[in-house]
């Protein structure tokens, strides 16, 4: 009897609660869903080099060039919904995918204590690692002095 009485009582509880409303953000008010291309364009070279872009009617564009799968450098923009326009510029490379913008956070400054260690090594790099490349080194600590 409970059984019956408890499964009475959330079915009335809900077709009484009714339909729920629709979120506001739905794909027929977005005005973005009804964005066109205004212009496109992919090029792609005999000897691996390509270069793509785009731009749409609701104010978003990108656009990269690059070699292959071995690196890569564009940008892409858009309106965010606070109406700010936000760009990024970005490279892809050996070093992973390192965008910058104004509004992207930034790492914190690499501690001098980790320079001086990676100069120390440097100065005396390992004879027994057959893989050590002071290049790779030396783009390292130059990546690192950016921030």
């Amino acid at each position: 009897m409970f059984r019956f009485v408890f499964a009475t009582a959330l079915l009335v509880a809900t077709v009484a609660a009714g339909p729920l409303d629709r979120v506001a953000y739905s794909h027929q008010q977005n005005p973005d869903a009804h964005a066109q291309i205004v212009s496109y364009e992919n090029v792609l070279k005999d000897d691996g080099h390509y270069n793509w872009s785009y731009e749409t009617s609701n104010g978003i564009a990108a656009h990269e060039e690059g070699l292959g799968a071995h690196n890569a450098n564009g940008a892409f923009s858009y309106t965010g919904p606070d109406g700010v326009q936000y760009r990024v510029v970005y490279v892809a490379d050996e070093n992973g995918f390192q965008p910058q913008g104004a509004h992207l956070p930034t790492p914190p400054p690499t501690p001098e204590h980790v320079f001086k260690t990676l100069e120390q090594i440097r100065a005396n790099p390992p004879k027994d690692q057959k893989d050590f490349s002071l290049e790779a080194l030396d783009a390292t600590i130059a990546r690192l002095r950016q921030y």
